[in-house]
């Protein structure tokens, strides 16, 4: 195998190796927004969120709705 395709070889893995680790962090929950809401939901059930949320930090908000910060 010539330099020039080992070189080539190295720098498609790196970059698949890169695709593949982005792929459960940052485009799956864009393409399954309502699975994570239901999620959600589940786990902040039966919370006050007044209670837990120190003093001067805003109450949790739905970060997949448009025009949340």
């Amino acid at each position: 195998m010539s330099r020039n395709v080992k070189i080539a070889l190295i720098f498609g893995g790196f970059v698949t190796a890169v695709a593949a680790a982005f792929y459960p962090i940052f485009y799956y929950p864009l393409t399954h927004k309502e699975e994570y809401r239901e999620v959600q939901k589940k786990n902040r059930a039966g919370i006050n969120q007044a209670d837990v949320q120190p003093v001067g930090v805003q109450i949790w908000s739905d970060p997949f709705k448009p025009g949340s910060k």
